[in-house]
């Protein structure tokens, strides 16, 4: 696959300045232990209650015993918030593949919906779990920051060297998804997929009602379409922001600023070099808030997980900026009155996310766990849910026949585009700043005071030691 030419050094620049920026090196292979005699001196083990290392499971497992640890049992317990049409079939493809290798594996799909379609419920349950030393057996997590900052550097998870090395996936992951995975030289997730942030989707129908064939390719165009749309009482774009949560609006701002600041002043954002109170700042808050003006009178009592039956409705909003998992729900709907561009003003940027599944520290069921991140790193998995999830694979030797148009498109920005990255979905900043983040752009959609929700930003930004 072709390699974009300022990608990988748009991606060192964005994971933060704890993302290691070695390239793995090959280890010992992974295998899951069985009885035996330890080839270890005793005191050199584990200290009792200890959980053993990747390496050091390796080393104690004797030749043979990979046959018998193919043969797993119990149970197998996965957190994830995908309850939605095309994320519920997705994830079950996983399990199918692993139902497949390992029949006796019993598996909880502990899915929690809610949350601002964020994960916001899960993620609450995750850190009560992960605190009290009761964690699930993996569980999902967006790709870099949100992972790092919330239980790696805590000590709460493995680090996945010798799976990587094991499973090849070295030399099958994008280098770039290695460092967003990884901190201080070790990856601590296994990418299932890549999202794109930064889709418009619009109804043709809405906009030809209008006299317009193509949708806005900037903000300028947008709110001159968008005006022509309210004169005939239709919703420009479509929000959902009950709850006051701002999770929605903050997918919408994130474009906005990429758009406004450009990639590299953007990424400053992430490591201090912008600040939060520069003028594109201020106008992106600008353009956000009139978007209001032109979004679905209902929106802050419409909810992320219901915002796509507002706009599939026959009285619905023309456009939606969300990612490209929308296309699996609207498909779920059975849908059609749709088509796909980037955001305006982000031609030739690719605003990346990826879910990922990790292996907590204390794995109740470790084996099965480990058994289930093979499956999520393997071309079978990905080929099998990226599909139907909507999303493209973290590999890049998949078979794009499996691909519909949109995602084969996807795959050759990916490959071709500058990566920039995701503040709402983990990518580019830690869990802490994003919450504020979120309330800041809250405040902005009930209030509509611009002033008031940088100066939050910027709180929120020294806070969490992004802004000097």
């Amino acid at each position: 696959m072709a390699r974009r030419a300022l990608n990988r050094r748009a991606f060192l620049q964005l994971v933060g300045a704890g993302a290691g920026a070695a390239m793995l090196a090959a280890c010992v292979p992974v295998t899951t232990p069985a009885p035996a005699e330890p080839t270890q001196p005793p005191e050199e083990l584990p200290e009792a209650g200890a959980t053993p290392t990747m390496a050091e499971v390796a080393v104690a497992t004797p030749a043979g015993a990979a046959a018998e640890a193919a043969e797993l049992t119990g149970e197998l317990e996965i957190f994830s918030w995908w309850t939605s049409g095309g994320e519920v079939e997705a994830l079950q493809a996983l399990y199918d593949i692993l139902a497949a290798q390992h029949p006796a594996i019993t598996i909880n799909n502990a899915a929690l919906a809610g949350g601002q379609g964020q994960g916001g419920n899960m993620k609450a349950l995750l850190e009560t779990r992960m605190l009290g030393g009761q964690p699930p057996d993996s569980f999902q997590v967006h790709l870099g920051r949100e992972l790092i900052d919330g239980h790696v550097i805590a000590g709460r998870m493995e680090p996945l060297d010798e799976l990587y090395a094991s499973e090849g996936w070295t030399e099958v992951f994008q280098p770039d998804v290695i460092e967003i995975a990884s901190y201080e030289g070790h990856p601590w997730s296994v990418p299932v997929n890549i999202h794109r942030s930064n889709c418009l989707w619009y109804r043709p129908s809405r906009l030809e009602t209008v006299g317009v064939t193509e949708p806005p390719a900037t903000w300028d165009e947008f709110f001159e379409v968008a005006q022509k749309l309210k004169e005939k009482d239709i919703p420009a774009m479509a929000i959902g922001e009950q709850g006051g949560a701002g999770g929605f609006s903050g997918h919408i701002l994130e474009n906005i600023l990429v758009s406004v600041l450009e990639p590299e002043a953007y990424r400053g954002l992430f490591d201090g070099t912008t600040p939060w109170d520069h003028e594109g700042v201020t106008k992106s808050l600008e353009i956000m808030n009139q978007i209001y003006d032109y979004a679905n009178p209902d929106f802050p009592s419409t909810s992320w997980g219901d915002i796509n039956d507002r706009f599939v409705a026959d009285d619905g909003p023309a456009m939606m900026l969300m990612g490209d998992w929308t296309r699996g729900v609207l498909q779920s709907k059975g849908f059609a009155d749709y088509h796909w561009t980037v955001a305006p003003g982000t031609q030739g940027l690719f605003m990346v996310l990826s879910d990922s599944f990790g292996l907590p520290k204390n794995a109740p069921h470790r084996d099965n766990a480990i058994a289930f991140l093979k499956v999520c790193g393997s071309r079978e998995g990905q080929d099998a849910f990226n599909p139907i999830k909507v999303s493209i694979s973290a590999r890049t030797d998949a078979d794009r026949t499996k691909y519909d148009e949109y995602l084969q498109e996807a795959m050759d920005d990916f490959a071709n585009n500058e990566g920039v990255p995701s503040i709402q979905h983990g990518a580019a900043v830690k869990q802490s700043f994003l919450l504020d983040y979120d309330i800041a752009l809250a405040d902005l959609a009930a209030n509509r005071d611009v002033e008031k929700c940088r100066g939050m930003l910027v709180e929120a930004a020294k806070v969490a030691e992004i802004m000097k």
